[in-house]
């Protein structure tokens, strides 16, 4: 077994390797670049090793910078968690000729089935049902836009050695071909070091299903059952579950049989994952495979206890696998939710900045999260947004996806924006309670963008109480404070009025044998909570139901935030709510006018010049962030008057790049 174990990446991933190579009693590196100075996964490992500056490029990246802090410290195994050189065959060469293990597949698996261009090639050659498409290397946009015409669309654009949604577009026409082929072969040079694109057929409405695999070099395959990914927003996964509500036993088998012939086929002798999109009838077709542990690998950990970190590290020196098929049972229902720092009201642009304030779910049985984040860390413009991967386990779905949802209410995170209340909304979906899915999801429900959630009329009243609840225990500690006289009583009694949503509530709060009675609106609550003024979150039962509210004051009221929505309230004794009402509606500013950065980000092209009739749809300006180009497009027609911003520039959000007339 191995000695010490190397990290050649960063963040959750990183933290994860750590955990299990501590377990096992092997020592670790980590490796760091200037912006991943004080990150948690350098705090972990046993010892840690500068690569350079920020930009993957100029660290992660670099081949020559891991060798040299292999070399420096003795590592004598390197684990590349995903993304970066996880599937960089030269990477897994350099380290084979140094005598330094790969803890994962064999160079020429990676080779294999790591370029998607190739893996399709072979996977059709070994007789693998596979999407049509063109898998030869595109010269440029002109040939892209023909190539997709030939096919017929829609058509999707992908890198060759991408991944994690990375160097994805999908195109319904030819400018968008012609756009998308820009888009995807720009990531693909920035993220993967590799400009190589192809075209495939769109297939329309599918599943999105994956097998996870397991090798030894001994020629033994498993699998491990599979993951439904459906739920993506630009073709990045957002919520995974194991197993998949579509399957049966015979499909699972039929998916997994599969899965472990082409694996077979490549000598494959790690863990790996064969990518599957399914068609509403059942038809599956292989996708690709991904030659590396996955993001979403908790589920399948919690649904079959098997360490999958640990079965790499053991396969990688050269133990042969503990487990048969036979072996593989799978328990229970198992949830992730990848929490990203970003706005899902301003159409998921990232965020950056500081963490302020963070504290995790509960620790209790069925509750697991995989981070690499701390109260005061740095969310880099540099990588990926994620900050977590919140996942639960349950014996059934329908528990689970209800742990999953308290989960995110406990869930607190300040200083920047985060997805929560969008993954809260997607768990509250009867769609996605029933289990009807598809990649299309996202774009079906929430076809002008994630507006915020919706109350159920419990949670609506839930969160009246607790505003009256909240504002009666901050009234009577502040009858306590020193300098109080004696006997002194206030003015107000328990009646209040809540405001909500533009609707007023009358709410009377009293003292009863467990908590607090609340008669609202004829109602009747009962609340039990030991919160206290100042505590961010207000955990209890209501009616005997747990619940948690998210609790935090404004110079007018105080924001309460439940089930993923955020709503401003104020509470208000019945002369001054009459008062109250009288008062006149603030105005927000005009930028209609305007083209504003939507996201801290780097402007990599201007389309337009002063002077010039834009049209909608039309494209003013691109912006990379977090290693994604967003286009900025015209939303009417007008005239740009004022060009505030150039190529290089760095922005901050709301920052204004153009004006118009």
């Amino acid at each position: 077994m191995f000695n010490k174990i190397l990290i050649a990446n960063r963040g959750e991933i990183a933290c994860r390797v750590i955990k299990t190579a501590r377990k096992m009693g092997i020592a670790t590196v980590a490796v760091y670049s200037d912006a991943d100075r004080d990150a948690l996964h350098v705090e972990m490992a046993d010892e840690a090793v500068h690569i350079g500056p920020p930009p993957a490029a100029e660290s992660y990246l670099v081949m020559d910078k891991i060798l040299a802090a292999i070399k420096d410290t003795g590592a004598d195994a390197v684990h590349p968690g995903y993304g970066f050189l996880s599937e960089n065959t030269n990477f897994a060469e350099a380290l084979k000729e140094a005598g330094i293990a790969f803890i994962g597949p064999n160079p020429h698996a990676i080779a294999a089935m790591g370029d998607k261009i190739e893996s399709k090639k072979l996977a059709a050659e070994a007789g693998v049902s596979t999407v049509p498409g063109y898998m030869g290397v595109i010269a440029d946009e002109d040939e892209a836009v023909k190539i997709a015409s030939d096919i017929g669309y829609p058509v999707m654009i992908k890198a060759s050695a991408g991944g994690g949604g990375k160097g994805m577009r999908i195109a319904y026409n030819d400018d968008e071909a012609r756009d998308g082929f820009t888009s995807a072969t720009n990531e693909a040079v920035s993220s993967f070091g590799d400009d190589r694109v192809f075209v495939e057929k769109f297939i329309e409405d599918p599943r999105h299903i994956e097998i996870q695999v397991l090798g030894d070099k001994h020629g033994n395959v498993i699998y491990l059952g599979e993951r439904e990914c459906s739920i993506q927003r630009r073709h990045q996964k957002v919520i995974e579950e194991a197993p998949s509500p579509f399957l049966d036993e015979d499909m699972r088998k039929a998916m997994g049989e599969q899965a472990v012939a082409l694996s077979q086929a490549v000598d494959y002798d790690s863990a790996g994952t064969v990518e599957m999109i399914v068609d509403p009838q059942g038809g599956f077709y292989f996708l690709e495979m991904n030659t590396r542990l996955q993001v979403e690998h908790p589920v399948t950990e919690l649904i079959t206890g098997v360490d999958l970190v640990e079965q790499m590290i053991r396969s990688a020196a050269g133990e042969p696998l503990n487990l048969t098929q036979e072996d593989i049972e799978l328990t229970g229902w198992a949830v992730e939710s990848r929490v990203y720092a970003e706005d899902p009201l301003r159409n998921f642009l990232p965020s950056i900045g500081r963490i302020t304030k963070y504290a995790l779910p509960d620790d209790v049985d069925g509750v697991r999260i995989d981070t690499g984040i701390y109260e005061g860390a740095e969310i880099s413009m540099f990588y990926d947004p994620m900050i977590a991967k919140l996942c639960t386990h349950a014996p059934t779905r329908d528990e689970a996806i209800a742990r999953m949802r308290l989960a995110l209410d406990e869930y607190y995170i300040r200083g920047i924006s985060h997805n929560i209340s969008f993954l809260s909304a997607v768990m509250a979906h009867p769609r996605f309670q029933e289990g009807r899915l598809s990649t299309n999801f996202i774009a079906e429900e929430y076809p002008d963008g994630f507006e915020g959630g919706a109350l159920s009329n419990q949670a609506r009243d839930l969160l009246i109480g607790v505003a009256a609840l909240t504002h009666e225990l901050e009234r009577d500690r502040n009858q306590t404070v020193t300098g109080r006289l004696p006997g002194a009583q206030p003015d107000a009694n328990n009646e209040w009025v809540v405001g909500m949503d533009g609707e007023s509530h009358g709410a009377r709060v009293e003292v009863a044998r467990l908590g607090w009675d609340i008669m609202l609106d004829g109602r009747f609550l009962n609340i039990q909570t030991d919160w206290k003024p100042g505590d961010p979150l207000l955990k209890g039962l209501m009616n005997n139901e747990p619940f948690t509210v998210t609790v935090e004051p404004t110079s007018s009221g105080r924001v309460l935030t439940h089930d993923g929505v955020a709503k401003t309230v104020t509470v208000y004794s019945t002369a001054v709510a009459a008062y109250a009402a009288l008062m006149p509606e603030k105005i927000p500013p005009d930028t209609s006018k305007m083209l504003l950065c939507p996201m801290p980000g780097l402007v990599v092209s201007i389309a337009v010049e002063e002077g010039d009739e834009v049209f909608p749809g039309q494209a003013l300006a691109v912006v990379e962030a977090m290693k994604m180009e967003n286009i900025l497009r015209a939303e009417k027609q007008a005239v740009v008057t004022k060009i505030a911003a150039e190529p290089g520039d760095s922005l901050a959000v709301d920052q204004v790049i153009m004006e118009f007339e």
